[in-house]
């Protein structure tokens, strides 16, 4: 049955996505966006970098001009935590006891980051996932001549190659071997830790962080499991996230890493997740929670047309690009350390190159540094799941 009243929880580019096709397929109900900040939808992955080097300021990230949104007809709750979900009485509960009834609910609440044991609400300890903590911490990084970056994943490779890029000395740490090898491999990796490196990073990977010095209320120090100290008065704590669901707990829907949902993005019915919160099972690739920008607006296209009652498996292929330096990476598929590795355009070695990653027999993987047009066709031969190995230059 298609639904009256539906509630997005989550008003950024996963639960905006899912409104406006819900209006672009006819959908004429009443049609409510929550979203704990107070701004209206806006993008995130500028947050890391031309937002935090200063080249952008806040208004520039903005997901749509306020007319288009106003369009949309809907009611915008901002600034209003969900707290709890009662699936048979058909209402979100709000901070403040507020109630807000559906009888379609799109959950995009997204994530939070992970944060380490030890260091919360110490001065000078940042995360970076809203754009007050972007601000919070280009504002820190203006006048500090360094800075340490806790975690070298996507967020902190990134955010590191921006504060080197404001003039900051810069400590990446991470107890892996290398920046970024859980998500690239290692051949990757080493290319990507050379870049740090030509830039002016120091790298202190194979060592985690087991505390902060402090000093009224001020971090002053990073102690690593190697037994050395770091001296620092901004530190970046950029170690991974965590499915938004704490809301949903007790709710009866089923929980995991993230809410899980079937093929179709549906998690109970009447009930569809999108975005970064949302696991689902992929028709060829089994059960996956993809944290990256293009998949929260796939997946709140999906989410929104399930609900509507036009069902169609949800199986992109998987996309995510960084901007680190002067180097654009793009990657399909699901390229990881454990697949084979082989070079298919340039060279590992220069600014230019594209690799294929394959496991099984079958091709799973392509990455591309500073060669866009070479992307697209591997994409091809990501989708196709060509046979591996690949005949390589």
């Amino acid at each position: 049955m298609t639904p009256s009243r539906v509630v997005v929880v989550g008003a950024s580019a996963a639960g905006l996505t899912a409104a406006e096709t819900l209006r672009r397929e006819g959908f004429s109900g009443q049609l409510t966006l929550v979203g704990e900040e107070r701004h209206l939808p806006y993008d995130r992955p500028p947050l890391s970098k031309q937002v935090l080097k200063g080249e952008w300021e806040p208004e520039r990230v903005a997901l749509r001009p306020r007319q288009v949104l106003d369009a949309l007809g809907a009611e915008w709750l901002l600034g209003r935590k969900a707290v709890g979900l009662d699936v048979a009485g058909r209402t979100v509960e709000l901070a403040g006891g507020a109630r807000v009834p559906f009888d379609g609910l799109v959950v995009a609440t997204g994530v939070r980051p992970r944060r380490l044991p030890f260091g919360e609400g110490l001065g000078g300890v940042h995360v970076l996932r809203d754009l007050e903590d972007a601000l919070a911490l280009r504002d820190a990084l203006r006048s500090a001549p360094s800075v340490v970056v806790v975690g070298a994943g996507f967020l902190g490779a990134e955010a590191a190659a921006a504060a080197r890029q404001l003039g900051c000395h810069v400590i990446l740490v991470d107890p892996l071997s290398l920046p970024m090898v859980r998500q690239l491999g290692t051949a990757v990796a080493e290319r990507v830790a050379r870049l740090h490196l030509a830039h002016g990073v120091e790298l202190r990977c194979n060592t985690g962080v087991v505390g902060f010095a402090e000093e009224h209320g001020r971090v002053t120090g990073v102690r690593l499991a190697d037994g050395s100290e770091i001296p620092a008065r901004v530190v970046l704590v950029a170690i991974g996230s965590i499915p938004a669901v704490d809301w949903l707990r007790g709710s009866g829907l089923p929980l995991g890493d993230g809410l899980l949902c079937d093929t179709y993005c549906e998690a109970a019915p009447g009930i569809v997740g999108a975005g970064d919160v949302a696991s689902w099972v992929h028709q060829r690739l089994g059960r996956m929670r993809i944290e990256h920008r293009m998949n929260a607006a796939e997946q709140g296209t999906a989410a929104a047309r399930t609900l509507l009652g036009l069902r169609t498996p949800f199986a992109p292929v998987p996309y995510f690009w960084t901007d680190q330096f002067d180097v654009k990476v793009q990657a399909y598929g699901r390229p990881s350390g454990e697949a084979e590795f082989a070079v298919v355009a340039g060279d590992l070695g220069e600014d230019r190159f594209a690799g294929l990653y394959g496991q099984g027999g079958l091709t799973t993987g392509a990455v591309t540094w500073n060669m866009p047009r070479e992307a697209r066709t591997l994409r091809a031969e990501v989708e196709a799941r060509a046979p591996w190995p690949v005949r390589t230059p």
